[in-house]
């Protein structure tokens, strides 16, 4: 069984309910070194000390707080715990919502919520209440050394924790000049919307996770091994020369991309051509 990282408590009025954090997500990315280009080796990088500049040892290594020019104050764990150690401890539910209420951009990082030895009673009374009630929990946290705003919800028998952002960490669109034309104002007809709908019907189904697979991946480590096969590996493929669009004047009939669309039934986006299925992953966030 994966090992917790994080051991404290649920609390909410009264109620309190020992757990323990699992992190529910893994990196599925390919790992890449920088190398240098002129003789391909690895480029490495050293932690230094910059008044010596000596190599330093992790086990040498600790945080600190630069309280002005080039003055430190030393931070150990317990330090951080000391903060403030009910914080530190304690998944503090602050208030129940509508889990709509959250939208997407708020959502950052999942973890698994498991009741310690003792606590298992209590923790199926809030996963029950939860979803008998269709709420999830808004709470404070701090996980490693910060503190994060976070909502608690059920999936299946578990509890999940998914740390959000805080509303001063997002930009809205008017703070960033991003604009989006109005239905109006981009000209859509009556029947170009109810077309668009029956279209997007066609190639609704169930939420299937499993059919979902990071097909790019895939393709990288085909085209890392084609190059391995053809004794490549030092040959810096040059990008292909691109033949410069033609002009046109044609303007898109969206009608008649959306009729061609329906005609198929959408299954190339409902079904399309989804490769055999991984083995099963973590879970990925919900929103």
């Amino acid at each position: 069984m994966a090992r917790s990282f994080w051991k404290g408590a649920i609390s909410f009025g009264l109620v309190y309910i020992p757990v323990n954090l699992y992190s529910a997500t893994h990196s599925a990315t390919i790992d890449l070194d920088y190398l240098d280009k002129r003789d391909f080796s690895p480029v490495g990088y050293k932690r230094y000390n910059k008044r010596t500049g000596k190599e330093v040892e992790w086990k040498d290594i600790v945080r600190g707080y630069q309280y002005k020019k080039g003055q430190y104050v030393a931070l150990s764990d317990e330090d951080f715990r000391r903060a403030n150690a009910k914080a530190s401890q304690t998944i503090d539910i602050q208030s129940f919502t509508e889990a709509t209420n959250i939208t997407p951009e708020y959502y950052e990082t999942p973890y698994y919520v498991a009741p310690q030895k003792g606590g298992e009673k209590v923790y199926a009374l809030l996963r029950e209440a939860l979803k008998k009630t269709g709420k999830v929990a808004i709470a404070n946290v701090v996980v490693r050394t910060r503190q994060h705003l976070a909502v608690v919800l059920p999936e299946d028998d578990i509890l999940v924790l998914n740390t959000l952002r805080f509303a001063d960490e997002i930009r809205s669109a008017d703070d960033m000049g991003v604009e989006a034309p109005a239905a109006k104002g981009a000209g859509l007809s009556a029947k170009e919307i109810s077309m668009a709908e029956k279209l997007i019907d066609g190639m609704s189904g169930a939420w299937e996770p499993k059919k979902y697979r990071d097909t790019y991946r895939e393709d990288l480590m085909k085209r890392i091994n084609e190059k391995v096969r053809n004794k490549e590996t030092h040959t810096l493929t040059e990008p292909e020369k691109e033949a410069k669009p033609k002009k046109t004047a044609e303007v898109i009939d969206l009608m008649e991309v959306l009729k061609q669309s329906l005609a198929k039934g959408g299954k190339a986006g409902r079904a399309g051509p989804h490769r055999a299925p991984a083995k099963r992953h973590a879970k990925k966030k919900r929103a």
